[in-house]
């Protein structure tokens, strides 16, 4: 059986260098080369062989949803593992949904890290047990603030994270400007947030609204 062919897609060197020394010396793995952006990452893509990309989210010229995004598109064999520090419900769900095969955070031991890769190469979902417990932790709070946040609350709540005034979602919604006003009141004191800004920082880290906006 061949080795499993990874590429370092991630533009911190000292990072990288680390995930090197990691995987230097791991029987099966083989790492064939390092992306420093986004274009670098695509470009290698498309000249050589790969079997996973470990993925960095913060990258110069296509950050990593970009990334993930075309690879699926155009090279749909290749296996994805996120390998970031970046540990927010929001970023996860926003992954998942764009077709990553695992994700796990930077500060992963060696044996999690080969773990994952191997995961992922056979075609299956893999995410770290700090990350499993992230999402765990937010799954279990947004249902529990479901069950005392109307539907009507929870769509306001999204509207106000696309930025919309009360106007604009009183008139989007068929309400009057007051009763939009009155949800968000309602809403605010619900979810123990101060102002609007901490209502939208919410709907931030809990996945109400497209990241790459």
């Amino acid at each position: 059986m061949s080795d499993i062919k990874v590429l370092i897609a991630d533009d911190h060197h000292l990072m990288v260098d680390g995930i090197k020394s990691l995987l230097d010396d791991v029987e099966g793995l083989e790492i064939v080369g390092v992306a420093n952006d986004g274009e670098e990452t695509m470009v290698f893509v498309s000249r050589k062989p790969v079997d996973v990309i470990l993925l960095d989210l913060q990258m110069p010229k296509m950050n990593g949803f970009q990334v993930a995004e075309q690879i699926k598109k155009k090279y749909p064999k290749i296996r994805i593992l996120v390998l970031t520090m970046y540990d927010k419900p929001g970023f996860i769900r926003e992954l998942l949904e764009s077709g990553v095969d695992g994700y796990v955070l930077k500060n992963t031991g060696k044996e999690e890290l080969v773990e994952g890769i191997k995961t992922v190469n056979n075609g299956e979902k893999f995410f770290s047990k700090e990350v499993s417990g992230i999402f765990y932790d937010s799954f279990r709070k947004e249902k529990d603030e479901n069950t005392f946040l109307t539907t009507r609350e929870i769509e306001i709540i999204k509207l106000i994270a696309q930025e919309l005034t009360s106007q604009e979602i009183a008139d989007k919604l068929f309400l009057s400007h007051f009763t939009v006003d009155t949800h968000r009141r309602n809403i605010i004191n619900k979810l123990g947030v101060k102002n609007t800004a901490g209502l939208i920082r919410y709907a931030y880290e809990n996945g109400y609204f497209d990241l790459q906006n």
